[in-house]
């Protein structure tokens, strides 16, 4: 096993994340969002169908309906995204499935795969999308020429 975040995953990360940097509360429409983070519009509507189902996003239809996240961007992580999309991080097969290896407790580099597991999902569980909007601004700040403060 590998671990490689696929293009969906990807799109779905970018969602969130587009929905993340609207104040909360506001609805944005799938095509100002598919606009702004650069996602085809029908795969924008398959992957708000399963963000939906993982409640994560929230969809309204009709005239004044919209986008909008389901919880706050501080409760939504990046580990979040990846479980709705059922492609969590697997460093080595040995990790998952130890009765793969004749030698698993006992081996050393197993142990090492073990850790560098539990660094990345550490990671993914703490990245939440409120900060990496608060990041997306100020990248774009600096990307625009403006001073950032």
């Amino acid at each position: 096993m590998r671990f490689w975040v696929n293009r969906r995953t990807d799109y779905a990360v970018r969602v969130v994340l587009g929905l993340a940097q609207h104040p909360p509360g506001s609805r944005i429409s799938a095509q100002q969002l598919s606009q702004e983070m650069l996602i085809p519009l029908s795969l924008l509507y398959s992957l708000l169908k399963e963000l939906s189902r993982a409640k994560l996003v929230r969809t309204y239809p009709g005239p004044k309906g919209g986008l909008e996240l389901a919880r706050p961007a501080e409760d939504i992580t990046l580990w979040d995204v990846m479980a709705a999309m059922g492609r969590l991080p697997a460093v080595s097969e040995c990790v998952e499935a130890p009765d793969t290896c004749p030698f698993s407790s006992a081996c050393p580099v197993r142990r090492r795969w073990a850790r560098l597991q539990r660094l990345v999902q550490r990671e993914l569980q703490g990245t939440t999308f409120a900060e990496l909007a608060a990041e997306a601004r100020r990248v774009s700040v600096h990307l625009d020429g403006s001073d950032a403060t």
